[in-house]
């Protein structure tokens, strides 16, 4: 594996996004009301070009992309990733008509997307997702008069930009196999008949919610890719997400630390400065080398996606397990650190301190990144067996 380090050209643009982030986005964030979808500053991340560089960029410069707007503005890095979560599926798997009706206004920032995977039930274990689609001739929800379609009966919950968004992509059991293999996915415009849905009132600002499909119509024509090929859509879209879910956390760190780093230089205690002592300066130490660990791991495993490596999966879990985890220890320590000061609220350590914990559960907890990391080694071994096994029987064959 090769080392990490930004060019030059690089470098430039991610201290220009910190400084956009800062200065143009987070003005738009603070007038937002927590728990809503702020469309102002979605506007302006498509005005300034931001959205597009989601569709259009590798996993490497949207991981730099998601790093520097989180370490100025989390609202704007958030918005930003749920356009792509919610809108990726219907670029990659997507019909044209489908990309032609609804990517322009994903990408000006007028369009709001969300990606609905979790249910009350089938969180983590995402193949055991009960919203069933029901065959129904007389569904066509398409509108394309063919007379075939479903039913979706059944919930979402835990669904960021729910109940705002436009449209979801929606996952649901079409029954062409048990498990994984029996899930499709749907491009379901949010006016349909029989959809609703209700905010939920969670301890990060960002809008998340629960929606109810009570017979809501869908066709061929909302299919996104082939009926019971929907889990593959899904999981191609968490491994690109994942590794920058890493970057997002890693941009708060690098702003933890960086606040800590001026507050313990400069705070008088005990005759000096606190990062005189040596407590204090040994923990900054390690909050700075765990940081700079995470960050050599989520681009690391960007690289690996953007090449079509095979590890990819192992990779991006490694990436967003490290990265999180990290980002909860430099946050929690930064707070300590700080001392009162930094629960006050508006405090920028208070706001990091509420952001950092969803990234540890959300698009697969640290428990199932553990798992996912752990079955993709011993697979490795397995192949590594079967193939010394192969060898062997060959080398006796050819004597």
């Amino acid at each position: 594996m090769t080392g990490f380090a930004l060019g030059v050209d690089q470098e430039e643009w991610c201290g220009q996004l910190r400084a956009l982030a800062a200065e143009r986005l987070r003005p738009l964030a603070e007038k937002g009301e927590p728990g809503r979808v702020n469309r102002p500053l979605l506007a302006a991340l498509g005005e300034l070009g931001l959205l597009e560089r989601v569709f259009a960029s590798g996993a490497l410069e949207l991981c730099l992309l998601r790093e520097s707007l989180a370490y100025g503005c989390t609202e704007a890095e958030t918005a930003l990733a749920l356009q792509g979560l919610g809108a990726y599926p219907v670029l990659r798997a997507g019909s044209e008509q489908q990309r032609e009706r609804w990517l322009p206004g994903v990408r000006a920032g007028r369009t709001v997307a969300a990606f609905a995977l979790s249910e009350p039930g089938a969180g983590s274990d995402a193949a055991a997702l009960a919203l069933a689609a029901t065959a129904d001739p007389a569904a066509d929800g398409d509108g394309d008069g063919d007379g075939r379609g479903w039913r979706l009966s059944g919930e979402k919950c835990w669904i960021s930009n729910a109940p705002e968004a436009d449209f979801y992509t929606v996952f649901a059991r079409t029954g062409e196999g048990p498990g994984a293999k029996g899930v499709s996915a749907f491009l379901v415009p949010a006016d349909r008949p029989g959809l609703s849905g209700a905010a939920l009132d969670m301890l990060s600002p960002h809008p998340i919610g629960s929606l109810t499909f009570d017979g809501v119509p869908v066709g061929p024509g909302d299919l996104l890719g082939e009926a019971g090929r929907g889990f593959r859509v899904a999981m191609d879209t968490l491994n690109l997400f994942r590794p920058s879910v890493g970057a997002f956390a890693v941009g708060m760190a690098r702003a933890a630390l960086d606040a800590t780093l001026a507050y313990t230089a400069d705070r008088t205690a005990f005759g000096g400065t606190l990062s005189d002592l040596q407590a204090v300066a040994h923990r900054v130490a390690e909050m700075a080398t765990r940081t700079e660990a995470a960050r050599l791991l989520v681009y690391a495993a960007a690289g690996a996606y953007d090449r079509g490596a095979g590890d990819v999966p192992r990779r991006a879990a490694m990436a967003k397990l490290l990265a999180t985890e990290t980002a909860q220890y430099v946050v929690d320590h930064a707070v300590q650190l700080h001392g009162a000061v930094a629960l006050q609220r508006g405090h920028l350590l208070e706001h990091l301190y509420r952001e950092v914990r969803a990234p540890r559960i959300y698009e697969g907890a640290s428990e199932v990144q553990r798992t996912i990391i752990a079955k993709e080694l011993y697979a490795g071994v397995a192949g590594a067996a079967g193939a010394v096994g192969t060898a062997g029987v060959a080398g006796v064959t050819a004597r």
